[in-house]
């Protein structure tokens, strides 16, 4: 079985306790992660995957079944409720008023610049306090997988901005009258989100090749967004430390640049202690849906 990067796991849980606990899940092509919440909504469990560059030749559905093999807490079940975030390039918000089912895939179609392939199709999830639907891709492949893995199991889909919308609409209500943006890093994407009095003003996605690259891509949506870079509080989430050649750049020209913590309102055990609070914010988010 696959060793995980990061692995925390209280000795209050295990697998005996699935029927009321929440598993949430994360997956994307070159990683997938976990993490198990008791009855009472504390965080006990974590763990992280990431795929050597040599087999992601191998489908993502390949290696998670080496994963899920005898793994004692993903075979467990039946769960309270299972929620699964995909990351996948293609994505896109529609306002609820104008949302129609039948058009999902058209969404995406419009966003990408062509049809989807026939191996995926399209998924919404409805983000009730915001009033619009988060449109995403996912495929047939990865769908069938977990389908399989926790037959006739209460088990939802959303896309790994929709978790970061979640986090980050709990932690601007953190913030008194702050109005932070938001700068999620993995791998060499990063997903902005601005808010504006706890309403979403902006969110979107970025690949980038350096750190220039990215302080421009940064700087040009504040200054589109009529967002002073010499005041604006910019929180830092993701894989970011301070010794990244990205927060060297951008401290250059954002003055208040800061590693964010865990949205308050999220629980996790006193095992996650050692955890940088800002790593794991799109992991999180998943945990706050619902709440």
């Amino acid at each position: 079985m696959p060793t995980p990067t990061i692995s925390i796991r209280s000795d209050q849980f295990g697998p005996e306790h699935s029927a009321r606990a929440v598993l949430c899940l994360e997956a994307g092509h070159d990683r997938f992660r976990f993490m198990a919440m008791d009855g009472q909504g504390c965080g006990q469990w974590l763990e992280d995957y990431a795929f050597p560059s040599l087999l992601t030749e191998r489908a993502p559905t390949d290696l998670l079944t080496d994963i899920f093999r005898d793994h004692p807490l993903l075979t467990a079940g039946p769960w309270h409720e299972i929620r699964i975030s995909i990351n996948t390039p293609s994505f896109t918000l529609i306002p609820q008023p104008l949302y129609r089912k039948e058009y999902a895939g058209s969404y995406l179609a419009l966003m990408r610049g062509n049809e989807l392939p026939a191996y995926e199709f399209a998924q919404a999830y409805r983000h009730e306090n915001e009033g619009f639907l988060s449109v995403f891709s996912l495929s047939h492949a990865l769908a069938d997988f977990f389908s399989e893995a926790y037959p006739l199991q209460p088990m939802t889909f959303v896309h790994q901005a929709g978790a970061l919308l979640e986090a980050t609409a709990s932690l601007s209500k953190q913030a008194s009258d702050e109005s932070p943006v938001y700068l999620y890093f993995e791998d060499e994407f990063v997903t902005v989100i601005s808010r504006a009095g706890g309403k979403l003003t902006y969110c979107n996605r970025f690949g980038y090749k350096n750190a220039q690259d990215l302080t421009y891509y940064v700087l040009y949506i504040l200054t589109e967004l009529s967002i002073n870079p010499e005041t604006v509080v910019v929180m830092l989430y993701g894989e970011i430390t301070p010794f990244a050649e990205q927060y060297t750049e951008l401290s250059r020209f954002l003055a208040h640049l800061r590693f964010g913590t865990y949205p308050a309102a999220l629980t996790l055990s006193d095992d996650f202690s050692d955890l940088p609070d800002h790593r794991y914010l799109s992991l999180y988010g998943l945990c706050l849906m619902g709440d």
